[in-house]
């Protein structure tokens, strides 16, 4: 079972550098909306861009819808750093700040991802939007504060163009 765990972790890591690299050098402001179906009548609908914070190390963000057969929805964001980068503080919020002095927070939503709860991967957090995506203004640019553990927030800047995207996940309906 420890080398299953050892094989698993590796795994989770590799995945998570490929992410982030495979973003890395895109133009931001073109990125596609992907639709998966998860299981029977289970969609998800999701973005990925690559953010950069103040210290210039790349982050995956990844917002997904997820519409399951009966009909229940959930928008979150997903923020994916290099192992070692940042560990992050799950029991504070993530807030949103838009330049015009608004501040919104995210409620935490890490443990819907880790199958070893005990062991959730330091560098990766995941968000609820849901109930802040009608608030946020597509024209307006974000500034993310992800809270870390023993060290300042990872501050992240979300071009206007990103918000827009999150919005139009947001608004994919079930066929």
């Amino acid at each position: 079972m420890i080398f299953g765990k050892s094989i698993q972790t590796i795994l989770i890591g590799l995945a998570i550098w490929f992410c982030i690299l495979v973003g890395v050098g895109q133009n931001p402001t073109i990125a596609a909306i992907r639709q998966l179906e998860e299981a029977p009548g289970q969609m998800v609908y999701q973005s990925r861009q690559t953010l950069t914070d103040q210290h210039g190390n790349h982050w995956q963000a990844i917002a997904f819808k997820r519409i399951s057969a009966d009909n229940q929805t959930s928008f979150d964001l997903r923020l994916v750093g290099f192992p070692g980068v940042a560990k992050i503080d799950r029991s504070q919020p993530l807030t949103l700040t838009d330049s015009l002095g608004k501040t919104l927070t995210a409620t935490e939503a890490s443990s819907d991802i880790f199958t070893e709860s005990a062991v959730p991967e330091p560098n990766v957090g995941q968000y609820n939007l849901q109930p802040l995506l009608p608030q946020l203004q597509a024209e307006i640019p974000l500034k993310l504060s992800l809270p870390t553990i023993g060290g300042e927030p990872v501050s992240l800047s979300v071009p206007p163009s990103f918000v827009e995207e999150w919005q139009a996940v947001g608004s994919y309906k079930s066929s």
